[in-house]
């Protein structure tokens, strides 16, 4: 997986899935720390790790292979009706970039997590854990912040690297739901892409069996990894 660049990799306890009931999951997590900087991570990146906080991890689970990375080939993308009508419907939003977090996140991240996720790990929310997931001392973090007049409706945690972006966590306003908030943060994404001359973003990990995640698929043409290969999905 990791011949052509070796990397010290550990493994952690077995725990249960966050995503599919009844299973068991598992994480390879980076322990050489050589590989904490923006241009290896985006090599592993390229090989389904992921970012949480500090740490570089990747599912290893028991008997699961259900969590397959996704991206974007940014340049090839072609939104959809709905899509196209979403981008519309938020024509009155202004989009702010910011390199730093803000304490006024933690206020709608603490809402959100409240309103949407009540039942679901992440629940109840704290300060704590808030910096754990989503801040990081040695990668470069752009916050996309979405605003309705005076109002911070929403914000997208994406890392930037040098080819690409990469989706880490979006959260927002749920009173504006009916925005499709949710799918318009990726949209930004892609045109923020597009505007830094990125080749890629990285949506994290697909799951069929979770309904939750199939949002992702509606962003065509992209790409699954399949077996340590990039393979391009066009189907419905």
């Amino acid at each position: 997986m990791t011949e052509h660049m070796p990397v010290k990799l550990g493994i952690s306890q077995q725990f249960p899935c966050s995503y599919i009931d009844n299973e068991q999951e598992r994480l390879l997590v980076v322990l050489d720390h050589d590989f904490y900087t923006q241009q290896k991570f985006e090599y592993l990146l390229a090989l389904g790790f992921r970012r949480s906080s500090d740490q570089i991890y990747r599912p290893h689970c028991p008997s699961c292979s259900a969590c397959k990375a996704i991206r974007l080939e940014v340049s090839k993308f072609c939104p959809s009706k709905s899509q196209r009508r979403i981008l519309n419907k938020g024509k009155e939003f202004d989009v702010k970039i910011s390199e730093h977090s803000k304490n006024t996140y933690y206020t709608l991240y603490e809402k959100y997590i409240h309103l949407r996720h009540h039942d679901g790990a992440m629940f109840p929310p704290t300060l704590e854990q808030y910096e754990s997931f989503l801040t990081c001392s040695w990668l470069n973090i752009n916050y996309l912040e979405l605003w309705h007049q005076d109002q911070l409706i929403a914000v997208a945690v994406t890392d930037t690297l040098f080819e690409s972006l990469s989706a880490v966590y979006t959260f927002f306003d749920p009173e504006y739901e009916h925005y499709s908030l949710g799918t318009m943060m990726i949209l930004k994404q892609i045109e923020l892409a597009i505007q830094l001359n990125k080749r890629f973003l990285y949506l994290g990990y697909q799951i069929d069996a979770c309904r939750k995640m199939n949002y992702k698929t509606k962003f065509k043409p992209y790409q699954k990894l399949n077996n340590n290969v990039w393979q391009l999905e066009i189907k419905n």
